[in-house]
């Protein structure tokens, strides 16, 4: 049987946030070119790594926002634990307004969600072209695809571990947002958030959705 294991946000004491990473360059290119229309500058170097406080990880069905200009982005989290690495999903859910002025602030202003389940990265590595990563905001009345990609679009963990780190591995306790792609229809704010990574080979998915609360802003 392949492993599982929950997630417990207690062994985590570091995380980081990794940007930019897409694989192929006409596909990082459109996901600049849709932040820089909300007026995100480009950033200083591709990929780039951003350190947030721990803290914000949660499994929680809930996050509370600032406004209505945030959103979030499906992608794949690696861990590394007492027992080896481990592999979520997650969403690095960002105050679009913020980015506006600095990314590193806006990084740092919402509560990041994570998937409560892991799997462990030595089962997915040997077919690791063949998971998907997938999310659904509403739309219309019914749940709209917002991004698919494989997760080959962004840059394979240990080439993101190696540029990070300069070494082979994670240091225990933390945790490594790895990137997303471009959206359909453009970034959208909306009052819910489903997620999910496939991996069709072994017949299972990783999901986990939450809401979004916005809370008044009085200036």
């Amino acid at each position: 049987m392949p492993s599982e294991r929950k997630l417990d946000l207690t062994a985590i004491k570091n995380l980081v946030v990794a940007g930019w990473t897409g694989r192929n360059t006409a596909a990082l290119e459109a996901h600049i070119k849709e932040l820089e229309a909300l007026g995100v500058k480009r950033p200083k170097s591709v990929p780039i790594f951003y350190r947030n406080a721990m803290s914000l990880l949660t499994t929680a069905p809930e996050i509370q926002v600032m406004g209505d200009k945030s959103s979030g982005e499906v992608e794949f989290v690696l861990y590394s634990l007492d027992d080896g690495m481990w592999l979520g999903v997650g969403s690095d859910h960002t105050d679009r307004q913020a980015e506006t002025i600095n990314v590193t602030l806006s990084k740092q202003m919402c509560a990041k969600p994570v998937g409560p389940v892991l799997w462990r990265y030595d089962e997915v590595k040997p077919h690791w072209d063949k998971l998907t990563l997938r999310s659904f905001v509403p739309g219309d009345g019914k749940r709209r695809l917002y991004q698919e990609g494989p997760v080959t679009n962004m840059r394979a963990p240990e080439e993101l571990i190696k540029l990070y780190t300069g070494g082979d591995r994670l240091a225990p306790g933390m945790a490594m947002f790895c990137g997303t792609f471009a959206v359909h229809g453009g970034i959208s704010s909306a009052g819910t958030f489903d997620m999910e990574l496939e991996d069709p080979v072994l017949g299972r998915k990783l999901t986990h959705g939450y809401s979004i609360v916005s809370l008044p802003d009085e200036g």
